[in-house]
């Protein structure tokens, strides 16, 4: 089949998807569009939102709709990393075998990551970029297609170890998930404190899903937009040329090259769901909140001024 063939099937695909998903998961379509996107482009999400939004259950429903293997390892200050690796122990003929921890996996929830010591979300943020772990000197290769989702809670700060920038950076999209509206919240209690519970059925497996981001992977894209892009990632460094007002007024570190890479990736996505065949600037401006979010360091004065993350990005387009 030709690349375009495929496309089309996606884009069918994945609005059955989204029809599944809702099922269970009320309202948020931007969240879960950005989180499929995300998965789509082969990358990692940080969703940023207080207790009780449904982020377990969110990520459990794309999981099973996608059908592949969750598990969900929630982080605490005395977590080890050979609680999420796993260990090797000896066995009855006095051998040692190795137990895989919660890390293998398709899709990994990890909740609360700034709660636990930087050792441990070290652990975790190897095998996000080398897609392997190594234990005791072994090398074991996780499963693809391989997606790792970290929440963190915007309030409590107290008892935390916040994620150094370089950590950061290694995830494709920060997510802001909001309070559902007056309507959404009345439709999830209804939902909810029944007993009949909706049925997801997996529409996918995983050889699909990596043959789908092999397609995207291909989709060809213009220089112009590459050279956007670029130039607009270019503009969040307060030390260079293209910098805008903003940025030299409220900004103390900007987003390195992966930051285009993402950018690159993501339009694809986000042009192949929307049944485009090539991402043009609108698509590279509808994901650049996201990209850009965690990669864009503020300083004092736009935290005393109230200068939002949104507003500074939207400046760049």
């Amino acid at each position: 089949m030709s690349d375009v063939v495929i496309i089309e099937q996606f884009v069918k695909k994945y609005n059955e998807l989204k029809k599944e998903i809702s099922k269970i998961i009320i309202g948020q379509e931007e969240v879960v569009d950005q989180i499929l996107i995300a998965i789509f482009s082969g990358g990692h999400a940080l969703l940023i939102g207080v207790p009780g939004l449904a982020k377990t259950l969110m990520v459990n429903t794309i999981s099973h709709a996608l059908g592949l293997n969750f598990k969900r390892i929630q982080f605490t200050p005395d977590l080890m990393p050979s609680d999420i690796l796993g260990s090797e122990i000896l066995d009855e003929n006095r051998h040692f075998k190795f137990i895989k921890g919660p890390i293998f996996a398709n899709i990994i929830l990890a909740d609360e990551i700034n709660r636990t010591p930087p050792k441990t979300q070290a652990a975790l943020l190897e095998a996000m970029q080398e897609r392997s772990v190594t234990v005791s000197g072994h090398r074991y290769q996780l499963d693809h297609p391989y997606f790792v989702l970290a929440t963190q809670n915007p309030i409590e700060q107290e008892g935390t170890y916040p994620l150094p920038e370089a950590q950061l950076d290694r995830f494709m999209f920060a997510i802001n998930l909001e309070y559902p509206t007056f309507e959404e919240e009345v439709q999830v209690v209804k939902s909810t404190t029944t007993d009949v519970q909706a049925q997801v059925n997996p529409l996918f497996n995983a050889q699909e899903i990596i043959d789908f981001q092999n397609v995207i992977r291909r989709i060809p894209v213009a220089d112009n937009v590459i050279e956007y892009a670029v130039r607009m990632v270019s503009k969040t460094r307060p030390d260079s040329k293209n910098k805008t007002e903003l940025i030299k007024e409220y900004v103390d570190w900007g987003a390195g090259p992966r930051a285009s890479q993402n950018l690159i990736l993501a339009a694809k996505t986000h042009a192949a769901i929307n049944g485009k065949f090539s991402p043009d600037i609108e698509n590279i401006q509808a994901i650049a909140k996201s990209v850009l979010r965690h990669r864009i360091i503020k300083n004092y004065k736009a935290e005393a001024e109230g200068i939002s993350d949104e507003h500074i990005i939207e400046s760049l387009f």
